[in-house]
């Protein structure tokens, strides 16, 4: 194992710090190989066939998929008795039983098996798929959080976070190479590849120390390591995108696949060599004010283990309250002060967290919703040819959407902005792109919307993480974040049940021959720009209070933020002077 070499090589040289970069090249792989969710539309109109069911049905099994982030509090619960390699594995094999059961769904059901299966059966299977998912995002944030100090811990998660969105670029490179004309090879490969990749990063799992979080020092090479690392990841995107958008014949298909696998290996090579050189790496960070780790500390700020006085503490307080709103209406349930731990209770009682879910429910929720009836949109449009492309396009703006949720962290000893205002602004291209469908719907149309959707909705999903943090509470993020992600699975009802009842009521039962399969099959069809116009529209408008609610949002805790700002300068000059 490479991961064993770089250990011996870095004995010398501190072995916990090449442990924590093994430990994130682990999480990136487990993230692009189980973002299962994403290649849903490659075979959900074989799975709609395969079973006989409508659009609105199908629509269901969409919903089942994204209902287990509804349970993702059972991961959380699991960590409390099992050890995080054990919480790897059962997610896998979750993941393996449940898409293996799809695959069946498919493959014998459209062969004209006599054997049936029923719906609820199916809708069970979908479920677990998508607890499983979330159970393999909870380890990569768990592993995250206990081997990066506060000052690089959000750096640690975007990264992780981003190649996720890669996820759906991935299985489309294997599905080309396999048997490219297969829909059900997309599920036989979602049920062996996160397994596989659970082995392969299981060595590196095993070295994570629960105490790698409270580091007494960031080491001075960490933020060199990261930019490093995020320069892979753009030139990964940038690839899959070049090369990843195209029908390929099978030895193309191969050898593409095979240089996104090297470039999904080189991460190994940056924490190596700066692990293993002679520099001081364990010394304190030149740009960081202070060189240790409050685990409560928000993720903005400087990292500094003095307790602040009680007139300083104060004196935020009253700055708050006196700007964080204008009236007392609007001061109810206004976050006064970064890093502030809330229990559920507060949380549910607090008008930030309402305007975030809101948000988060009229944005990013959406834009997963778009994605599940991607399949179908193309179809109408007469694009299907183009799917695998389309795919390609949103995985990969995905996956730089998540990439840009770092800039607030590179950016915010230069510019001061809130996090929640890069959250307000990564929402604005989704209701222009839903508005530009919904006027023209071509092809051009529909690539251009599908990367602005793509872009915005990947840029909340991983930054939601940092602002759940620092708004709420670092130490009730498991929690938080998790009653959260709650509007995902009502988001994909809401508005996938629009889309289902817009579909069905201007198709009209056909038979159809999958050009390509070949196989025939009857079911309700719809064909041209009426299938989904009214769709657009009603998802434009919903984006456009989710931005509403964002900016909002944004406003009310900017003050927070300032202040924020303005204590860690303080401590900074303090800790110079000293």
């Amino acid at each position: 194992m490479m991961m064993e070499v770089v250990g011996r090589r870095c004995a010398g040289g501190g072995s916990g710090d090449w442990r924590r970069w093994a430990v994130l090249v682990a999480t990136v792989w487990i993230q692009a190989l189980t973002g299962t969710n994403f290649d849903f539309s490659a075979y959900s109109s074989a799975l709609k066939s395969s079973l006989g069911i409508s659009q609105e049905a199908l629509n269901y099994l969409a919903t089942a998929s994204d209902l287990g982030k509804a349970f993702g509090w059972s991961s959380g619960l699991a960590l409390l008795y099992m050890p995080l390699h054990a919480v790897l594995l059962l997610s896998a094999a979750l993941g393996l039983a449940a898409y293996a059961a799809q695959y069946y769904c498919i493959l014998f059901l459209r062969a004209g098996a006599a054997i049936t299966v029923p719906y609820p059966l199916v809708f069970l299977v979908c479920l677990i798929a998508g607890l499983s998912i979330c159970w393999f995002n909870t380890v990569c944030f768990v592993l995250c959080i206990r081997s990066f100090s506060a000052e690089n811990r959000s750096l640690a998660l975007s990264l992780s976070i981003s190649f996720n969105g890669l996820s759906a670029a991935f299985y489309t490179l294997f599905a080309n190479a396999l048997s490219p004309f297969t829909p059900s090879v997309y599920l036989l490969l979602n049920a062996i590849l996160p397994l596989a990749v659970s082995i392969l990063a299981l060595p590196a799992i095993l070295l994570c120390n629960s105490h790698d979080s409270h580091l007494h020092g960031v080491p001075k090479h960490d933020r060199r390591v990261f930019l490093g690392l995020y320069i892979l990841a753009f030139i990964t995107g940038i690839y899959l995108v070049i090369f990843g958008s195209f029908n390929t014949t099978s030895s193309t298909a191969c050898t593409i696949l095979t240089g996104a696998i090297v470039l999904l290996a080189l991460p190994l090579i940056v924490p190596a060599s700066s692990s293993c050189s002679h520099v001081d790496t364990h010394g304190p960070d030149p740009e960081s004010p202070a060189n240790h780790d409050d685990p409560q500390r928000p993720l903005l700020l400087s990292n500094n283990h003095q307790t602040e006085s009680g007139g300083t503490v104060r004196k935020i307080g009253e700055y708050q309250q006196q700007d964080c709103c204008c009236g007392t209406i609007l001061e109810k349930g206004c976050v006064k002060m970064l890093g502030d731990e809330h229990s559920a209770k507060k949380l549910i009682q607090c008008v930030d967290f309402w305007l975030y879910y809101t948000a988060y429910f009229c944005g990013a929720t959406v834009g997963l919703v778009y994605s599940n009836n991607l399949g179908q949109i193309a179809q109408s449009l007469h694009q299907q040819s183009r799917l695998t492309m389309l795919l390609a396009v949103y995985s990969s703006c995905s996956f730089f959407g998540r990439l840009l949720s770092a800039l607030p962290d590179f950016l915010h000893r230069k510019v001061s902005f809130a996090r929640t205002g890069w959250l307000a602004a990564a929402l604005l291209p989704m209701p222009m792109a839903f508005f530009l469908m919904w006027k023209w719907q071509d092809g051009s149309a529909l690539v251009a919307g599908t990367a602005l959707i793509g872009l915005s909705s990947g840029f909340i999903f991983a930054a939601a993480v940092s602002v759940t943090s620092e708004l709420f509470g670092p130490n009730s993020i498991g929690v938080n974040h998790n009653i959260l992600i709650t509007n995902i699975p009502l988001g994909s009802l809401l508005y996938g049940q629009i889309a289902a009842l817009v579909y069905d009521a201007n198709g009209q039962r056909m038979t159809v021959t999958d050009n390509r399969t070949g196989i025939t099959d009857t079911m309700v069809v719809c064909m041209g720009a009426k299938c989904y116009s009214t769709t657009f529209f009603v998802w434009g408008c919903i984006t456009f209070v989710g931005l509403v609610s964002s900016i909002a949002l944004f406003l009310r805790t900017r003050p927070a933020y300032i202040a924020a700002a303005s204590q860690s300068s303080c401590k900074h000059l303090n800790h110079v002077s000293s």
